[in-house]
């Protein structure tokens, strides 16, 4: 019996524990940052707040105390990209060497421009703890995980060894996992689609129909392979289930956080207002953006609807001017 231990009580954290707890075979544990918000979900039986209407099984365990994590072979990091580095760095004295990390959190850190696994790897080294770090994408609306709907993602380690083990400690008759060793193909797919579900909510917000989605969601993943391709991912991957497969979900979906932030942003409503509305859930494209092209301009890449969206986010811009400017970008070859 594999004992699994999931860092991060957010819907997508307790949507995993759920999963990997109806698959059997395992001994999990959900853990949270808060004394609260564990106590809360324990007594209750329910994640009220992130994830409510899905009852908690007795014998899956949620817990603030670090020690809790401790015995786990399998660690499933869902901690919110602004919050990893400092959640980790608490976590370090209950961590082992010998235990798997699975990054299932999609997003870029800002001002490193660090991905996810990057970050988990520069917290843990200098304490000593040298563990086998890989990342877990794809299109997986938590609430779909939740209840049980096949789900198809890819699980991405170096040691193509390990990301069989996860697959086989994973897969269940609701979630099936693909292997593959690009872990920064399957990262950088899973963070910057985001940023263009964030433009895809901006033209739905404004009205515009399918032939506007349709061009962002392909000119979309044109520059996300483009950058992904300069940090070292390979191609196919962004093909693939941890690339299209969630940019077209994201994009498309209605439970889509950064596409609900666009597409109140396309409305004409403000940032602090859309994001308060949120109610404590993530939007992790928000950060990534900036992030995203931190990231493109060190490697030289040409990234025209991130930098409209960043414009949006950070500036103020009226939505109905980016959109032009992207239209009246000087023509290009498509390839």
């Amino acid at each position: 019996m594999s004992q699994i231990a999931v860092l991060g009580s957010g819907a997508w954290g307790t949507a995993i524990a759920l999963s990997l707890h109806r698959r059997g075979g395992h001994q999990v544990t959900l853990w949270s940052h808060s004394a609260e918000e564990a106590h809360h979900i324990s007594t209750t039986g329910e994640n009220t707040q992130f994830l409510p209407g899905f009852p908690i099984p007795a014998d899956l365990a949620v817990t603030s105390d670090a020690a809790a994590i401790t015995s786990a072979n399998i660690v499933v990091s869902v901690i919110p990209s602004e919050f990893l580095r400092p959640t980790l760095a608490r976590l370090v004295p209950y961590l082992r060497n010998g235990s798997f990390i699975v990054s299932a959190t999609k997003g870029v850190e800002d001002r490193t421009f660090l991905r996810m696994t990057q970050v988990i790897s520069q917290t843990l080294e200098p304490a000593g703890l040298l563990l086998s770090i890989g990342a877990f994408s794809g299109p997986s609306f938590a609430l779909e995980v939740a209840q049980g709907q096949p789900t198809a993602v890819t699980v991405a380690f170096s040691d193509p060894l390990i990301a069989t083990l996860v697959q086989q400690e994973f897969s269940s008759e609701t979630l099936r996992l693909y292997t593959t060793t690009d872990v920064i193909g399957v990262e950088l797919g899973g963070a910057l689609k985001n940023v263009i579900a964030i433009a895809a909510g901006v033209a739905a917000g404004m009205g515009l129909g399918y032939n506007s989605a349709a061009g962002l969601i392909t000119r979309g993943i044109a520059e996300i392979t483009r950058l992904a391709v300069a940090c070292g991912g390979r191609r196919e991957t962004l093909a693939g289930l941890s690339g299209v497969g969630d940019l077209v979900l994201t994009c498309t979906g209605s439970l889509s956080r950064n596409r609900t932030v666009g597409q109140a942003l396309g409305q004409g409503r403000k940032l602090p207002e859309i994001l308060e509305s949120l109610g404590g859930k993530v939007a992790e494209g928000v950060r990534t953006t900036r992030a995203a092209l931190g990231l493109a301009r060190k490697h030289g890449i040409e990234m025209p609807i991130t930098e409209q969206m960043e414009l949006i986010l950070d500036e103020g811009k009226d939505p109905r001017e980016a959109i032009r400017d992207l239209m009246l970008r000087p023509g290009k070859d498509e390839h």
